[in-house]
């Protein structure tokens, strides 16, 4: 996997509003950008955690954790390390506002994750996505749809909580 390049032209829009009617999404995309994260990581694990998740300050998904993989980072985001998750699902259960979605935590084949920095599989990454949950999208960040930006290229339509 490489992180998504300057390259990348097309924009993608993921409807996480949607997304939460589906029991599960098997296609996913990997992520890293020095500047946001320090390890590959899910592109709707992000989203959820940077624009869904309400930023509780006792947080009872990490302290329910019994891996000790979640912790919050500088910017109070919670941050899953992914080697140290057991998948036991507890954070979801304990999430009182359910942003979690549980698909994100289970282990997924190789071929249902895409590495975005390639056309191709960007594009076989927005076909494989279950209806138009996530579309190719020629705007920009409109909080007023409240549609946000990710990065350049990728942009999340979900209610953000504002404390």
């Amino acid at each position: 996997m490489i992180a998504i390049s300057a390259g990348m032209r097309k924009k993608i829009l993921i409807d996480m509003v949607q997304l939460r009617d589906y029991q599960e999404c098997k296609p996913d995309g990997i992520f890293k950008e020095s500047s946001f994260n320090t390890e590959f990581k899910s592109i709707r694990e992000l989203a959820a955690f940077y624009f869904s998740c309400r930023k509780c300050g006792d947080a009872p998904c990490i302290s329910v954790c019994p891996a000790d993989a979640l912790e919050k980072n500088e910017n109070e985001m919670i941050t899953r390390a992914m080697n140290l998750c057991v998948r036991c699902k507890s954070c979801i259960m304990a999430c009182p506002f359910g942003t979690l979605m549980p698909d994100l935590f289970e282990k997924k084949d190789r071929e249902n994750y895409f590495d975005l920095s390639d056309e191709e599989e960007l594009n076989r990454f927005v076909e494989a996505s279950p209806g138009k949950t996530i579309v190719f999208y020629e705007g920009d960040e409109d909080p007023e749809k409240h549609i946000y930006k990710l990065t350049e290229q990728i942009l999340v339509r979900d209610y953000v909580w504002d404390q």
